[in-house]
């Protein structure tokens, strides 16, 4: 074993689920919670956090499921919140781990010469990073359990998943997770605004103006590395009046087409009728790392394309800048 692989093996991650539906404040005291166990926590909003405990342990002299137990003992005691807390050698397992845990709280250490006895007897949806789709296709084949996927030959799972999301499923069903824990405070919400010329009464001009703030947040979100879990949508009027409303994304998406769904909903819901818009505003809100969001089979050949085209867009933006090209509706309304 390199020095490296040893290390990974050492490592010691705590993964904390508050309970859903959680008030960010109250959120935000778990987190500082847990910055008095460890300087290096991880916020995954808006329910979720990441603990490095290798250098906890040194400085509280403790073991891991203890440290376990004191966090979710304070959190009780301070906050009246009950957490489940996850303790494994690398992110997949910890927060595999904080899954299992029956609500509304309790501690689940793994120690890392038990991990591949422990994952094995899994089902395979149990395995953090497997989504429903993907855990669909897998039992369909006679994948159910992490034991399995860890035993069928890597290029079978690449096919049945495709290259990226396979390769990732087999190396966590095998407790393979380099990613580190990185400091990371709860990310700011993400806002593109637009300003109407004059008081606009015209719907075709404000779908072209909604549509050209969607484009504007999908590349903001998309160059953070970020995707929102929710739109709020804030309409001003002629007059000094304001409407605003937020409706959650079924998976967080940082992609224009998700987006858009999302932001065409909340503009058919404000029943515009005669009202002279001034400005409306976008905000992706309760924002997660893109790379924390599990890579979902479609099975839709067109999303598909559109994704790949996206990427292809955004780097035309990266090179020539953001004015460069887009949907025909925006620059036909823009000339």
């Amino acid at each position: 074993m390199t020095t490296d692989q040893a290390a990974h093996r050492a490592a010691t991650v705590m993964h904390v689920r508050c309970p859903d539906r959680l008030p960010e404040e109250a959120y935000r005291q778990v987190l500082e919670l847990l910055a008095e166990l460890s300087p290096v926590v991880q916020a995954l909003p808006p329910t979720a956090a990441l603990v490095e405990l290798k250098g906890a342990l040194r400085y509280h002299g403790t073991d891991t499921r203890r440290l376990g137990e004191v966090l979710r003992v304070r959190s009780l005691s301070r906050l009246g919140v009950d957490v489940r807390v996850g303790i494994g050698p690398s992110i997949t397992v910890a927060a595999t781990a904080s899954a299992q845990i029956p609500k509304p709280g309790g501690v689940l250490a793994v120690a890392p010469d038990h991990v591949t006895a422990w994952l094995n007897g899994l089902p395979v949806d149990a395995l953090h990073g497997i989504g429903p789709r993907q855990a669909a296709v897998l039992t369909d084949y006679g994948i159910h359990s992490v034991g399995l996927l860890a035993a069928v030959p890597p290029a079978t799972v690449l096919r049945l998943l495709g290259g990226r999301a396979g390769r990732t499923a087999v190396d966590r069903a095998r407790g393979i997770d380099p990613r580190p824990v990185v400091p990371r405070a709860l990310p700011a919400a993400a806002t593109v605004r637009h300003a109407f010329t004059r008081h606009t009464l015209d719907g075709a001009d404000a779908r072209a103006a909604l549509l050209e703030t969607v484009v504007r947040l999908g590349l903001l979100l998309r160059g953070r590395d970020q995707a929102a879990r929710a739109l709020t949508l804030r309409l001003s009027f002629a007059g000094g009046g304001t409407w605003e409303k937020t409706r959650r994304l079924a998976e967080p998406s940082g992609h224009d087409d998700d987006l858009r769904l999302i932001a065409y909903q909340l503009m058919d819901a404000a029943g515009l009728q005669r009202g002279r818009l001034t400005a409306l505003a976008l905000k992706g809100e309760d924002l997660v790392d893109a790379d924390q969001v599990a890579t979902q089979i479609t099975l839709d050949d067109a999303r598909e394309s559109r994704l790949i085209a996206e990427a292809a867009i955004d780097r035309v933006h990266g090179k020539f800048g953001p004015c460069i090209i887009g949907p025909a509706t925006v620059f036909r309304h823009a000339s």
